[in-house]
């Protein structure tokens, strides 16, 4: 039961609190009455606008006169819309025209003191000001309201000499734009000389303007066409402001390092401003190197769109090699031992004194250090061919002879056999041409050989150069003669 009690409780005690708030809504959307006090309330009309901050809030009601000595317009304004009735105590109205021969209006700014204004609060005239109209200012200028403005003027001069301060503040109320603009004044009158100097360069600035309107053109609606896609990236653009914090924490160190390295740099800066002369020029002819390279330039990426598209339609022949190349031998290993040892003289097969003195001067590689070396295989290749056309062909006065001499012998003559280490069979010998005592593989060892043979081969003395053997007289061996 007491459980009972207590949820009966609770529950009035939260319809008596939605009933409060209900309450007090209903009270502050009802309708706030200011008083604006004026010098001037000329052209106000009961049931015209109120504006605060320039937005219709509600409307003006009745205007009465109070003081004797200084009478004063006082204006009873009404907020009718919800949430615009916040009018600071330093708030100021100020009473505008709604065209050329429109009614008139009062607009306030609500200010920005702590203190609000109660309903039925006043907005004093210090804190007010009036308009003149322009058909008023239209009228004195014709005659003859313009004569009969020198008249009244005239003959209340005594009384205004009287009041002239009191004339002075109204003066200055009647419109705001005195008070700024004396304001404004003062200021410009303490900045004669930046207000020369920003002539000058805003001259300077139009005429470069001129000069380049295309590109400001184009730049006006690149900038709003990236104004319009920032604008559908919004959500994007919104994280990346909320990352900005954590990204410039993460920044700091690196800006320091970047300026401890700026530092550093200043002597090669200097070195750099001083060589500036110099660099100036190589800029200079540079560039009609670079204009001439233009149009290669251009063929290139014409020529990089057909190649785009023929890499893109081998892709799978590309793929289908790279697939072959895994069982594929090796090949560049070996290819590259093969011409280097076809280009180093130190591999020569046998010296020759014909090669050291024929030889390039240093730093070439092929270049013979010493008194011994050798032509290397690409050279001897070619001098085989050279030296057999010469020695083989005999030239005179009157023809050419061919020297040609075949020899059957039944042993070997002037050349030599070797079957290797392992094979101590002497008994049918072959015949080999002896093409000198530094044979890799024969006599020295093999250089790309890398196995435990080669090696032992390798810490082995070169072995002697043998003498030669007979050739057989079956051997049936064509001997060309090399006699000079």
């Amino acid at each position: 039961m007491r459980r009972t009690w207590a949820v009966v409780a609770v529950v009035a005690a939260c319809v008596a609190a939605a009933l409060a708030l209900g309450a007090s809504d209903g009270g502050d959307s009802g309708a706030t009455k200011y008083k604006i006090v004026l010098d001037n309330a000329f052209g106000l009309t009961e049931g015209g606008d109120f504006k605060i901050a320039g937005v219709r809030a509600g409307k003006t009601g009745d205007v009465h006169i109070e003081g004797q000595a200084h009478p004063l317009a006082v204006v009873e304004a009404e907020v009718i819309e919800p949430g615009l009735a916040d009018l600071r105590a330093d708030a100021r109205c100020e009473v505008r025209p709604q065209s050329f021969i429109g009614e008139y209006f009062i607009d306030c700014q609500p200010g920005t003191s702590r203190r609000r204004l109660p309903d039925g609060g006043r907005v004093p005239v210090e804190q007010t000001s009036s308009t003149i109209g322009l058909d008023l200012v239209n009228d004195i200028l014709r005659r003859p309201y313009r004569d009969r403005l020198r008249l009244i003027v005239g003959e209340l001069g005594t009384g205004l000499a009287g009041r002239a301060d009191d004339l002075n503040d109204a003066i200055r109320r009647a419109h705001p734009g005195l008070r700024e603009t004396s304001e404004t004044l003062r200021i410009l009158g303490r900045q004669t000389k930046k207000i020369d100097s920003l002539i000058v360069d805003a001259d300077r600035v139009i005429g470069a303007l001129e000069a380049r309107k295309t590109d400001v053109s184009r730049f006006v609606r690149e900038a709003g066409s990236t104004a319009e896609t920032a604008s559908t990236r919004r959500t994007e653009l919104a994280e990346s402001f909320r990352r900005l914090p954590a990204f410039l924490g993460e920044l700091k160190p690196y800006m320091g390092r970047l300026g401890d390295l700026a530092e550093a740099q200043q002597p090669v800066l200097r070195d750099l401003g001083a060589a500036s002369g110099d660099l100036a020029t190589f800029l200079t002819r540079l560039r009609p190197f670079a204009e001439a390279g233009t149009p290669a330039f251009r063929a290139l990426g014409d020529a990089s769109v057909v190649g785009r598209r023929a890499v893109r339609t081998s892709s799978e022949e590309l793929r289908e090699l790279r697939r072959l190349a895994k069982d594929a031998p090796g090949l560049a290993k070996p290819l590259r031992q093969f011409l280097q040892t076809l280009d180093d003289r130190k591999r020569g097969v046998e010296p020759d004194e014909r090669a050291v003195a024929t030889d390039p001067p240093a730093p070439d590689r092929t270049h013979v250090s010493g008194s011994r070396g050798g032509f290397t295989g690409m050279e001897a290749l070619w001098n085989y061919f050279y030296w057999q056309a010469l020695s083989t062909n005999a030239l005179d006065d009157i023809g050419h002879v061919l020297r040609l001499n075949i020899v059957t012998a039944t042993a070997c003559t002037n050349y030599i056999t070797d079957k290797g280490e392992d094979d101590k069979d002497t008994g049918d010998l072959e015949c080999n041409q002896f093409l000198g005592p530094t044979q890799p593989g024969v006599f020295t060892p093999d250089p790309t050989d890398t196995t435990s043979r080669s090696s032992a081969k390798a810490n082995a003395q070169p072995a002697a150069a043998p003498a030669p053997a007979r050739v057989p007289e079956d051997a049936g061996l064509l001997n060309y003669l090399l006699a000079p």
